[in-house]
This record gives structure tokens, C-alpha cells and sequence, in this order.
């Protein structure tokens, strides 16, 4: 569904008409109707800027519940992964 508006007023009080040509004008002051896209670039940037703050959250949370299902519970190093290092005398 495409949405015109007239940018001269008030949304509220708006109606269409078609003019003899078949354009789409508005009903009070008669100028011609402009299509409202569909996704704006606020909406865009919005998006962006939100889940640059919520992904890392999500990421952890699920993380979190990972761990809390299958826990790893060796949380000493094994011996065969250690590795030493001597100081030179």
C-alpha cells in the first residue's frame, strides 16, 4: 500500500482527491500528494545504531545460557598442557 501525505497539513485532517488528470491531490489546499517511502534513512541508521547495542548482549546472554547447560567444570590446567620455562643461570 503506498501512502501519500501533503506536506502543507495537518495529517489529521487530510483526505484525498483525484484531480481531473488523475492525480492524487489534497482535499484542502489542493497541492499535489508526495509518496512516503517505504524505509526512511533515519529508520536505517536507528537499526543500525540499535543493534550495535543489543548484539553484544545477545551474544553473551547466549553464551551464558550455553555455559549453564554443559559446564565445564576441569578448571584445572592439565599437565601435559603446561608449559615450563626455566631461568638461565
Amino acid at each position: 500500500m503506498v501512502r501519500y501525505y501533503c506536506p502543507y497539513c495537518n495529517p489529521k485532517y487530510q483526505f484525498q482527491k483525484h484531480s481531473s488528470k488523475g492525480n492524487l491531490i489534497c482535499g484542502l489546499c489542493g497541492e499535489d500528494l508526495v509518496k512516503k517511502p517505504f524505509i526512511r534513512l533515519n529508520q536505517i541508521i536507528a537499526l543500525v545504531a540499535a543493534s550495535s547495542l543489543l548484539l553484544p548482549l545477545i551474544y553473551a546472554f547466549i553464551f551464558l545460557i550455553k555455559n549453564q547447560l554443559n559446564p565445564n567444570k576441569n578448571y584445572q590446567a592439565n599437565s601435559s598442557l603446561m608449559i615450563v620455562i626455566k631461568d638461565p643461570i
